[in-house]
C-alpha cells in the first residue's frame, strides 16, 4: 500500500516515472523521419493521432506503442520497490506525458500512456477499456467519446475487480484525461467533432 512505502521511495518513483513519461516519442520519431516538428501540423499535439496526420501510419503506430510502454515500464520497474512506488511511478509517467518539462509542459492528451499504465496494473482493466472503446467507436464513430467513456469506466472496473488503490489512481488519471480533452468535449457538444473515417 501507499502508506507502507517511505516518502523518499515514493518521491523517487514519482520523479523517475515523470522522466520516463516525458519522453516525447511523437516528436522524436517525426524529426528522425525528416518530417519536422509534429507540433506544427494538425492539432499541434505530440501524440499518435496527430502523428497520423503526417500520413505515416508506421510512425503513428510507433508513437502509440512508445507512449504506452513508457508508462508500463515505469510502473513495472517501480513495482520492485512495492505497490506504493508503482502507483507513484504510474502517476508520474502520466503527468510526464501531459506536462513534459522539455516541451514547456505542453504534452499529449494521455490516452496511450493511460493504457500503458493500466496494462502494468491490470490486464483485465485494459481489456475492459478496449471493449468499451471498440463498442462505442464502432457504434458512434467518435474516437474521443469512446476514450472518454472507457477512461471513466476504468476506475469502476478496477474497484470491482479488487484493486481499490489502483482504482483511486485511475480516478485521478481519468479526471486529468477528461481535462486535457476539454476541446474535444466542446466539439462533441456542439456537433463539430470529427468522426472516425471522416475526411477533411
Amino acid at each position: 500500500m501507499l502508506l507502507d512505502t517511505g516518502w523518499p521511495v515514493l518521491l523517487a518513483s514519482l520523479i523517475g516515472g515523470y522522466l520516463a513519461g516525458s519522453i516525447p516519442f511523437g516528436l522524436i520519431f517525426t524529426r528522425f523521419a525528416g518530417l519536422g516538428d509534429v507540433r506544427a501540423i494538425g492539432s499541434g499535439n505530440i501524440g499518435a493521432t496527430n502523428v497520423l496526420r503526417t500520413g505515416r501510419k508506421g510512425l503513428a503506430a510507433a508513437t502509440l506503442l512508445g507512449d504506452a510502454l513508457k508508462g508500463t515500464l515505469a510502473v513495472l520497474v517501480a513495482f520492485r520497490l512495492g505497490e506504493g512506488a508503482a502507483l507513484a511511478a504510474g502517476l508520474g509517467a502520466f503527468l510526464g506525458h501531459l506536462f513534459p518539462v522539455w516541451l514547456g509542459f505542453k504534452g499529449g492528451k494521455g490516452v496511450a500512456t493511460f493504457l500503458g499504465v493500466l496494462l502494468a496494473f491490470s490486464p483485465i482493466g485494459l481489456l475492459a477499456f478496449a471493449a468499451i472503446w471498440l463498442g462505442l467507436a464502432f457504434a458512434l464513430k467518435y474516437s474521443s467519446l469512446a476514450a472518454l467513456a472507457a477512461s471513466a469506466a476504468t476506475p469502476i472496473v478496477l474497484w470491482a475487480t479488487g484493486h481499490p488503490a489502483v482504482a483511486l489512481l485511475f480516478l485521478l488519471l481519468a479526471i486529468l484525461l477528461w481535462w486535457k480533452h476539454a476541446p474535444n468535449i466542446r466539439r462533441l457538444l456542439d456537433g463539430s467533432e470529427g468522426r472516425i473515417g471522416q475526411k477533411g
